[in-house]
């Protein structure tokens, strides 16, 4: 790419999803675009590429924002899955042998988002926190309350491959119930009392 700051990370995996809809968990803070990404470290092109860009974005806060100063250790978005995240608590399972980063866009600037024959993906569900993409990302220096660093924007998003959910999936109707049969012959109450005949009112639902 022309930009050296821009790159394309290819075949990661996404987690803390929020691509289709501007998230924050935090009321004070205005909702975003983002995602969790995480570059396998077995990937040499991912990192080489990373590497190349933070140090494009950081040479390009030196000659802007950082007026010439740079940091002894400039702060960036990229950490180590197998070491502990800022609060000193460990990374999840998941992050093991990655380099975890997120990566996020304003809520003014909607995230594109493409199958693997680059058609549009509308679908929500489609996009989630476990499965495979190829992902666009802007390095950019910051100066802001008189800390510098680099940070990450997230650019366009190309799915790439389904894989496990991460966090959990939503129960089916196959795994909490089973089949009740007719309805028509009985009725038992609402606290397990059989109503010995009853019928159902067809239009309440209710027992006559």
């Amino acid at each position: 790419m022309a930009n050296p700051t821009q790159i394309v990370l290819e075949n990661v995996r996404l987690s803390y999803v929020h691509v289709f809809k501007a998230f924050s968990n935090d009321p004070s803070q205005t909702p975003k675009f983002s995602t969790t990404i995480l570059i396998p470290k077995d990937s040499a092109k991912n990192k080489a590429s990373l590497d190349a860009a933070i140090a494009a974005a950081t040479n390009a806060g030196k000659m802007g924002k950082w007026n010439g100063v740079v940091p002894p250790i400039v702060p960036n978005p990229v950490h180590d899955g197998d070491g502990v995240k800022q609060d000193g608590t460990p990374f999840g399972a998941e992050c093991k042998g990655c380099w975890v980063m997120t990566a996020s866009s304003p809520s003014d600037r909607p995230i594109e988002i493409v199958d693997r024959n680059m058609q549009r993906i509308i679908d929500a569900t489609q996009v989630y926190s476990g499965c495979y993409a190829n992902v666009c990302v802007n390095f950019y220096p910051y100066a802001y309350q008189g800390k510098k660093g680099v940070g990450a924007g997230l650019g366009p998003i190309q799915k790439v491959a389904d894989g496990e959910a991460l966090g959990g999936s939503t129960p089916t109707a196959d795994s909490c119930f089973s089949a009740l049969g007719d309805a028509s012959g009985s009725f038992s109450s609402s606290f397990g009392q059989p109503v010995p005949g009853s019928q159902i009112n067809p239009l309440t639902g209710l027992p006559m």
